[in-house]
């Protein structure tokens, strides 16, 4: 970095002009959107592309400025007029790094709660949204992309699974706004398939930084919100006094990771045949007109048919520029992304302002503002069952070229092809988010700050089914539509102190007031019976029938105050306290305000004395925190009664009455989560080898969880076994595990090479649920459960026990009951399979890992990121649908190994015709995988070629590749799978799932 300092003599004023460059320590380039601050006061600045900055105080010299940079060791350098020449370094272990903390930001080496932020190596992945960034590069984070529909859903957990009922996914705060990621805002009713995620509205192209709060010192501070975790995105800022343009950009193609082996017509007309006769049955093939029924070739390959090699781009474009005051960013991108699924796909077109003004010296404006628009195509949940279990005998196309319509087998599917090409189901969203705020210097380290925000959702979705395809044919055209509009406002106000206490303490203060509001509207409108499919969705009054519509609004509301403190005492000793009180209009009168303290201590023991003779640890630093955060994750007006309509007829008149569905709970409160954590962090040998370590213990009390109501309360329908729930504040979770993260920089030189890892574990255990329960199953037709002892998420099934052998007494639920059928253990003893028979297996993950090595060498970088999920277990609803061997639908190649009179040694059941599915052991597989997650290839153009160029100031081109290799024992589409998205006790059911995708890309991005 070289200072040209020159002042002026001016009385009273003294004009003080700083201009300098900051470079990169081992690529010696400029280093953009460096933060150069002086010392004491707010005036500063931010370099621009080429690293260079120009900074005009009034400050005599000489000065100390802070420089600072994420990724980087920050520096103090005095400027007293000299020419200095510093270059910053990677910080190996990132102690120096400045990181986003709730309401401010501090150095990591000040820190004393857990904060982890994503390498920036993994930020330049080209993703689609922010959260996959998370992925192996955060310890405790566990990442699952619940769907590989383009836009779709992804589950993220830190530090486990907090709640069955309530939202168990981390709290998002994005530029300071925290964002509403429920799925909900982006979904009006209307489409069916895969929920699009609400934070794929985010350009990732656009992220400076994110940081991962884990512990309760990080999180308390967002109090009722704060018990997931939380995850703080900053966005690119603008360069004072420069202006640049950048570009980024990628062209690829997707695949789907595998295909699943499944019959051919020959085949699967066997299987029919072999079901037929063991029923008892004749086998019979359906009269067709029109087109004809293969039962001795190859037939339809159905996945073939819908699975594509899919192309996907994105463009970014972006203009930094400032003065001396001002800086501003501006960006645009846009996303198109088709689906590996014929006919479904993504597109996002959003803008983005961000302004940083200094008004004067004491106060400064920034502004944030993104508008985005996304559209997405979805495949209709019954895509993938159509795909896997349509018989394939069946063609996709009638002799006249037109589409079959249906399966005429006894378990009817639509032609997929044909919903596919034809089917409009269709959600668009458009979200405006946006921020201003104003910062004013009071007093010399004493400042107050008043933010306002909003965040406004509208999505509108398009169904239409044509009376071409099965599921319009009986309608004559069938026409959906829907809307949900959010609109959510925030308002903070909070006043900051950094100053010192005596000559070696300093502190960091801030409290404030926030409130927070939102408000939803939405409808649905239907019609059916159309003269013609052309208007589609457009003109629902041309039909003849029109369906009952509906409405709905909603509202919840959030007043907060809090406030928190941070000593340090001679860099060696950290204090930090903090306190949140919040009020949620969710709750009962009287329980609507919960109050969240924490309180950490750190050591920074390689700041002693003592420790100065110590060789090769350059820090060592040990941690403590505990406190409570708050979850109140619910749907608005869960604490009263709620009243539902009822359609009567008297004397043929139709009238509408209302009768109260659930009953007031007045105590229903927060989820409250307390958590111990203790840390070391530790450098060594010059900051070449950096580690932190982290051991945590939470546990969540009073859960909102749906419990029965009394029978007393007159909702019970005790005579047909019905019971009414309400949520309650009932039951226990705990969790614990271990953090572990690690920086090596193994080879400084000529050739760089760097590497990262991460590795966690965690143990999830239910220890209570509501008074005299110990098992919470949400649906008989699934296998999952919350059980007392246990994980949540679990499986509750029956226990196979091989066939059935001659001479054995038949064990089993099923309606077949001769040799060769399966057998199932009986578990309690009585000489029959019932429900008390079923077992709960754990559905535990043992650890998570990542590793990241980047390898640097004259502008030529290869980096290659690994990632393995060990444990878990999958419940595969896929394959114990394609193993019924009952001959109406198709079946998996495992059945050609089936038990017959002549292969009696195999553990496949024989072939039968019973459509009931029994929930066993045998479709519960390993969900451990390893996975080469990404690997690239790239150059960066060195500054003495583009110099021609003039133009260019810098340009780097890569390849690469996302999920090329998959290493797993799991035999459905991809391990990586949950057919619930954010809800955890149903995690882990692969049942008809939009499968996953390997990707290759090839991009570049440019500076002008």
């Amino acid at each position: 970095m070289f200072f040209h300092l020159r002042g002026y003599s001016q009385n009273p004023v003294i004009n003080t002009v700083i201009k300098g460059r900051i470079t990169d320590s081992a690529t010696r380039q400029g280093l953009s959107g460096v933060s150069i601050q002086i010392k004491g006061i707010t005036n500063g600045t931010t370099t621009d592309q080429k690293g260079e900055f120009k900074l005009l105080t009034a400050q005599e010299l000489p000065l100390t400025l802070v420089v600072s940079y994420v990724g980087y060791q920050s520096k103090e350098v005095l400027a007293s007029g000299d020419l200095i020449n510093i270059q910053l370094a990677e910080a190996a272990n990132q102690l120096t790094e400045v990181v986003a903390i709730g309401y401010g930001t501090q150095k990591r080496t000040d820190l004393t709660g857990s904060i982890a932020s994503v390498p920036s190596v993994v930020k330049n992945q080209p993703v689609a949204s922010a959260e996959r960034l998370l992925q192996g590069s955060v310890s405790g984070v566990v990442v699952t992309q619940t769907s590989g529909q383009p836009g779709g859903g992804v589950s993220v957990q830190i530090r486990g699974s907090n709640s069955i009922n309530a939202s168990s996914d981390p709290l998002y705060v994005i530029d300071g706004f925290p964002v509403n990621n429920s799925y909900g805002v982006t979904n009006s009713g209307v489409a069916v398939g895969p929920n699009l995620n609400p934070l794929s509205t985010l350009n990732p192209s656009d992220i400076a930084s994110i940081d991962v709060l884990k512990d309760a010192s990080a999180t308390a501070i967002y109090g009722s919100r704060g018990a997931n975790g939380v995850v703080i995105i900053t966005t690119k800022k603008g360069s004072r006094n420069k202006s640049s343009i950048n570009y980024d950009g990628y062209y690829g193609i997707q695949k789907v990771i595998r295909t699943l082996p499944l019959l051919n017509a020959k085949e699967w007309w066997d299987l029919r045949e072999d079901a037929a006769t063991n029923s008892g049955t004749t086998v019979t093939l359906p009269t067709v007109s029109g087109y004809s029924l293969d039962t001795s070739g190859e037939g339809t390959d159905w996945q073939a048919a819908a699975f594509q090699t899919a192309p996907m781009q994105s463009h970014s474009i972006s203009i930094l520029t400032g003065s001396e005051k001002t800086s501003i960013a501006i960006s645009g991108n846009y996303l198109q992304q088709e689906g590996v699924i014929i006919n479904s796909g993504y597109k996002r077109l959003s803008s983005r302002v961000n302004i940083d003004h200094q008004y004067s010296a004491n106060f400064r404006l920034n502004a944030s503002i993104v508008a985005t628009r996304a559209t997405g195509d979805i495949a209709p949940n019954s895509i993938i069952q159509g795909l896997l279990f349509t018989p394939p005998s069946l063609p996709i196309y009638q002799d006249d070229g037109s589409f079959v319509v249906n399966s005429p087998f006894e378990t009817v599917y639509a032609n997929p092809i044909n919903t596919l090409y034809n089917v409009t189901n269709e959600s668009i969203t458009n979200r405006l988010l946006g921020n201003i705020s104003g910062e004013y210097t009071l007093l010399p380290g004493l400042k107050a700050k008043v933010l306002l925000g909003t965040d406004i959702i509208d999505n509108k979705e398009n169904l239409y089914y044509p009376s071409t395809t099965y599921e319009g044919a009986s309608t004559d055209g069938n026409a959906t539509i829907g809307s949900k509009f959010t609109a959510d406002w925030l308002n903070e106000n909070t006043i900051s102190y950094q100053g010192t206490l005596g000559r070696k303490g300093h502190i960091d203060a801030v409290a404030g007031f926030t409130a927070q509001q939102s408000k939803s509207k939405g409808y649905t409108a239907n019609s059916y019976g159309f003269s013609f499919d052309e208007l589609t969705y457009n003109d629902l009054g041309s039909a003849t029938t029109a369906g009952t519509p509906s409405s709905s609004a909603s509202e919840w509301a959030l007043s907060s105050f809090l406030g928190r403190f941070n000593y340090i005492y001679d860099s060696k000793y950290l204090l930090t306290a903090s306190l949140r009180a919040d009020g949620s209009s969710k709750f009962g009168e009287g329980h609507k305000w919960g109050y969240f303290p924490s309180a950490a201590a750190g050591w920074n023991i390689s700041k002693e004395d003592f420790f100065k003779n110590v060789k090769n640890i350059n820090n060592l630093k040990l941690r403590f925190s505990l406190g409570s955060t708050g979850n109140q994750g619910i749907d608005p007006y869960q604490s009263l009664a709620d009243l539902e309509t009822y359609v009567y007829n008297f004397s043929s008149t139709t009238v509408v009455g209302y009768a109260p569905s659930s009953v007031t709970n007045k105590t229903l409160s927060w989820e409250k989560t307390f958590q111990l954590d203790g840390g070391l962090d530790i450098s060594l040998f010059n900051d070449r080898i950096a580690i932190t370590a982290d051991y945590y213990s939470k546990k969540t009390t009073d859960l909102l969880l749906t419990g029965t109501v009394s029978g007393t309360s007159g909702l019970a329908d005790l005579s047909n076994n019905q019971t009414s729930t309400t949520f309650q504040n009932i039951g226990a979770i705990i969790n614990k595990g271990f953090d572990f993260s690690i920086t090596t920089l193994n080879i400084d030189g000529a050739v760089t090479w760097k590497t990262m890892g991460i590795f966690s574990t965690n143990t999830n255990k239910v220890l209570s649920l509501t008074p005299g329960v110990t098992e919470y199953i949400p649906s008989s037709a699934d296998p999952s459960i919350a059980a007392v002892g246990h994980p949540i998420g679990s499986f509750i099934v029956y226990k196979t026990d091989g066939l059935i052998q001659e001479g054995e007494t038949p064990l089993t639920p099923s309606a077949d009951v001769a040799v060769g059928a399966q057998q199932y253990k009986d578990i309690d003893g009585d000489g029959a399979i019932t429900t008390a028979d079923r077992i709960i297996i754990d559905n535990k993950l043992k650890f998570t890992a990542g590793l990241t090595n980047e390898i640097s060498y004259k502008g030529f970088t290869l980096s290659a990121f690994f990632y393995a999920s060990v444990g878990g277990k999958i419940y595969n609803q896929n394959e114990a649908q394609l193993e019924l061997g009952t001959g109406y639908t198709n079946g998996s190649k495992v059945m050609l190994n089936r038990w017959t009179p002549t292969n009696t040694n195999t553990d496949v059941k024989r072939a039968y015709q019973n459509p009931a599915i029994t929930l066993a052991d045998r479709f519960i597989e390993s969900a451990t995988y390893y996975r080469l997650k990404n690997i690239s290839l790239s150059y960066s153009f060195p500054e003495s070629v583009l110099s021609g160029a003039r133009i260019i100031k810098s340009l780097n081109v890569y390849i690469s590749a996302q999920n090329p290799f998959t290493w797993t024992k799991y035999s459905g589409y991809d391990p990586e799978v949950s057919r619930n998205g954010q809800t955890l006790i149903n995690k882990g059911v692969d049942n008809a799932v939009y499968p996953n995708t390997k990707s290759y890309q090839a991009g570049l991005t440019a500076t002008f």
